[in-house]
Formats: structure tokens, sequence, C-alpha cells
């Protein structure tokens, strides 16, 4: 097993959990974070050789992840694992899974890549690398057979975790937020291709919505170091002292909780917004190049995932050069004015929720036994 990021650390615990259950004596190798280590995985290379949390840092690394992916293929060709499985980062988790797999050793991957961000042709290079994809969203399975690669559905296990009502005022509470103001989250994420430049449109954005409608407080979390001070930098450059913003070091899923509304980058914060039951607007902003590489991509007509899921564009979205502070500023505004609005968002987060509350760990689990017992079979 192989993980890189606290995501699929979570992930790999979990499934680790879920076969220990059903498969005592399994035992588990590779590369594991804190929480698959307490669920007895073995790690040959320390975990934060692997975490990745700024962006383009994987870029400027390629040569020490493929030195650590040749040092974890050679040790499993000399010892076959029965299975090998990859969980997220299908930059360093793919390669392996080719080499594994053309010495006859099968490979799953969980949590690949966002093939609905990819130009589809790609798809069909995971089918020659793996046997088996678990995916996290229904449409992604469609994608993936399309090309010739068998894949499960399993559900998003966040979905799992989150419950179906959430309770807003004991978080707002916990966060010790103002009961008596609409509550806005901004979540610019981390993994953009210019999250700097991101971090400063939303306090922006923030800032001008905060001078026209003014009964607002802003929660804003940071999940890493660097990502604080992207945040600091930008509230000290575009935001005076009054500006009412809470700062915080983690929590982003009890922002969410606490938020009337929220503005969040697309991608998995946008999933996390419609879990937690908060309308938003979706901006999406990368470089020109990589808009350029993904322009084919027919999915590119939608971007945030709860769209994709719904299927339809239910959440607004504001894309490259749409992404303006004023603009941003003046969709949160139409949104706070529009109640109906917003509870059609959440009407829709519910059967989002649903349908991706499938047991995740388990649901995985059964697949990865099943791919055991055909081995010994």
């Amino acid at each position: 097993m192989a993980v890189g990021e606290a995501s699929g650390d979570t992930l790999g615990a979990q499934l680790l959990a879920s076969l220990h259950a059903r498969c005592p004596e399994l035992t588990a190798s590779g590369v594991a974070g804190r929480r698959m280590q307490a669920q007895g995985a073995l790690s040959y290379v320390p975990f934060d050789k692997l975490a990745q949390r700024v962006p383009g840092r994987a870029r400027g690394r390629k040569g020490e992840l493929a030195r650590i992916g040749a040092g974890l293929v050679a040790r499993w060709l000399a010892e076959p694992p029965a299975l090998f499985i990859g969980i997220g980062l299908p930059e360093f988790n793919l390669p392996i899974a080719r080499r594994l797999k053309a010495a006859g050793i099968r490979a799953l991957q969980y949590m690949g890549p966002e093939v609905w961000a990819w130009r589809r042709w790609q798809v069909k290079r995971v089918a020659r690398y793996v046997d088996c994809v678990l995916t996290q969203f229904p449409f992604e399975t469609a994608i993936y057979e399309q090309a010739g690669v068998p894949a499960r559905f399993v559900g998003h296990a966040l979905a799992d975790q989150v419950p179906l009502e959430v309770d807003k005022a004991a978080a707002r509470t916990q966060l010790r937020l103002p009961h008596g103001r609409r509550i806005v989250a901004l979540l610019p994420g981390e993994h953009a291709s210019a999250p700097v430049q991101l971090t400063e449109i939303f306090v922006k954005a923030a800032r001008r919505l905060f001078s026209e409608v003014g009964d607002v407080h802003f929660v804003m979390p940071a999940s890493s170091r660097e990502s604080r001070e992207w945040i600091e930098t930008a509230l000290r450059l575009h935001a005076d002292g009054d500006f009412p913003l809470t700062a915080l070091f983690g929590h982003a899923h009890e922002a969410l909780a606490a938020a009337d509304l929220a503005l969040v980058s697309s991608g998995i914060a946008s999933l996390e917004a419609a879990l937690f039951k908060t309308p938003m607007v979706i901006v999406h902003r990368t470089t020109a190049a990589e808009w350029w590489l993904a322009r084919s991509a027919a999915s590119r007509r939608i971007i945030g995932l709860p769209n994709l899921l719904i299927g339809e564009h239910v959440v607004p979205e504001y894309v490259q050069q749409r992404a303006t502070p004023w603009d941003l500023a003046a969709a949160l505004a139409a949104l706070l004015a529009d109640a109906s609005g917003r509870a059609h968002q959440v009407e829709r987060f519910q059967e989002i929720h649903r349908a991706l509350r499938q047991d995740a760990a388990n649901s995985a689990c059964e697949v990865v036994l099943g791919m055991l017992d055909h081995d010994s079979a």
C-alpha cells in the first residue's frame, strides 16, 4: 500500500480496519501515515517524504519521488505482495502499479486520477496500469469503464462521517463566532495552480461584500503554515482593522458547518461544503496553460463537484477571468438575498449526501477481499 496525503492515510486506515475485522492475519506495508500505522501498517518510507501540501512541489520533486517509487518496486519484486493498493497520489502510485502489474502482481487504485478534469484519452492509460479502480463518485465509474478499466463505486468516506443534519448553531458556538451575523466561509484551497492569487481574490471579494452588506462575519481556515501566511498577507494588504474575519488553523469542517454561505475553490472544498449543507459559490482558476490542456474535456462545461454530481448548474461557478473580486462579491450578495435559491441548493446537497453514503470502507473491503480470493483460487 502507498499513500501520500492525509486524506489517503485516513482512507487507508479505514480500509485496513475493515480488512482486519474480516481477515485478522492480513499484513500491509509500503508508505503509511500515522493512522494507517495505528492499524498495523509498516511504512518503509517516512510519510512526509510523499506528503505534498504546497502546489507545484510535486513537479520540483519528481526525481526524488521516482527514486522512492523505484525502491518500493525493487522491494516488492523481491518479495511479491498478494496485491498492491495505491491510495490517491496517482502520479506516484500509477507508475508503481504499472511495473508491478507487468511482473504479474495485481494492482488496485483507490481514489484515482480526477478523470472529470483529465482529457479522456489519458484515462485509457490507467487500464494498462491497474486491475481495478475504486471510485468515490458514481460518474467516475462510467468514465473508467468506457475506457476499459474495471471500476467499482464505493462511495465517499466523508459522506459516511458527516451527519445528514448539521447543527450550525452548535458549530458556531464551538468556533466562538457571532450568532447575530450571517457567517460566510472562505476556502480558496491549497491545490490550485495559483493559491496565493486565489487567497487574495477571496479576501478582496469578502471586503467588498462587507462594504455592501454589513451584517456578515467571515471565517477562513488554513490547513498549513503556508496557507496561513497567504491569508495573513492578503489581510494585511487588502483588509483594514475593522474587517470581521476569524482566521483558523484547521477546523475547515467546523467552519463549513457554522457558515450560512461559502465561497470555495472547485474540487474537494466544494464537496465538503455540500455535505455540510452550506450554500456556496464555486471558483475555479488555474494557469492559462493548464486550462488550455483541459479544454477538450467535455465535462469542462461543469467544473464544481456538486454540479457534476447533480448533473446541472445548481451552484454558481466563476471560472478563470470571470472570477474577479467584484463578480464574486455580487454573486455572494445575490445568494444571501435569495432564500429560495439557498434552500434549493441545500435540497440538492441532501441528494448528493445520500448518494455518496455507501459505507465506503466496507464496500472497498469487499472488492479487496474479492481480488485476494481470486488470487488464491
